[in-house]
């Protein structure tokens, strides 16, 4: 990831850093629930948060495991994630740290679960991302569980999908489709071990206004999303009243895979 386009990171999530906090489609959602079915954590547990954002994947798994580091580029978001988690809630066993996911400051082998939620479309470099991942997991028992945005399998809905999330947030890089996630999950040296999609319905005002966009970056998006075909209509169930966008849905994968010892 070069320096100018961290830059550009920090520089974004620092501006939204109090709406993805305060935002309840972070703090809450049944692909959480999956996650920690499938991780199964123990008190024994040490778990990394990649990427943290507003913190809420930290807080949900704190009770369930020894302790959490919760990190991320930027640092104004992880202050707003500390506030967000001493209000909210009654643990004490997160600390945050300020990280590169595609260049981690931890020890090899530090961790035993690692978690990394609807981040990864931002990397630059997923795949030597997903390199350190493997490499600050432990040999026996590291498991990780990776939920970002799924990538249509259609070219044309796939197009559709990278123009409008670019539009919305320039530092968007690309999400990916399920075979190129185990692909790339499995070159890094993981065994992935099951996967699930969910839908995620967004209302389209707070989700622009939450990336920072203004009055006419907004308006330029809702006539985007208006002047698509009915295929695109149909896959993010776009619903719209007197001529706005009201919602869409989009999909997100989830990912459960186990540390390979690579040779």
């Amino acid at each position: 990831m070069s320096s100018d386009f961290k830059n550009r990171v920090k520089e974004q999530f620092g501006k939204a850093a109090d709406g993805y906090v305060r935002d309840l489609g972070f703090a809450q959602g049944a692909d959480l629930a999956e996650a920690a079915k499938l991780l199964q954590p123990t008190p024994d547990d040490i778990m990394l948060d990649v990427a943290c954002g507003g913190g809420h994947t930290a807080l949900y798994f704190a009770p369930l495991v020894r302790n959490v580091v919760a990190s991320d580029l930027t640092m104004l978001m992880l202050k707003k994630a500390q506030e967000y988690i001493s209000e909210e809630g009654n643990v004490d066993n997160i600390t945050f740290r300020e990280a590169d996911a595609e260049d981690l400051p931890f020890p090899s082998g530090s961790f035993t679960i690692l978690t990394c939620r609807i981040a990864p479309h931002h990397f630059s470099d997923v795949p030597r991302a997903l390199r350190e991942f493997h490499r600050v997991l432990r040999r026996q028992g590291g498991r990780m569980i990776i939920i970002d945005t799924l990538l249509p399998e259609d070219p044309e809905i796939a197009e559709f999908c990278q123009t409008m999330e670019k539009m919305r947030d320039p530092t968007h890089v690309r999400a990916y489709s399920r075979n190129e996630w185990i692909a790339m999950i499995e070159n890094a040296g993981f065994k992935v071990m099951a996967t699930k999609v969910f839908h995620k319905t967004h209302d389209f005002s707070s989700w622009a206004k939450r990336a920072g966009l203004h009055r006419e970056g907004i308006r330029n998006l809702s006539q985007y999303f208006i002047n698509s075909s009915s295929k695109v209509h149909d896959y993010f169930q776009i619903e719209t009243f007197a001529g706005e966008i009201e919602s869409y849905t989009d999909k997100k994968i989830l990912i459960y895979a186990t540390r390979l010892d690579k040779k």
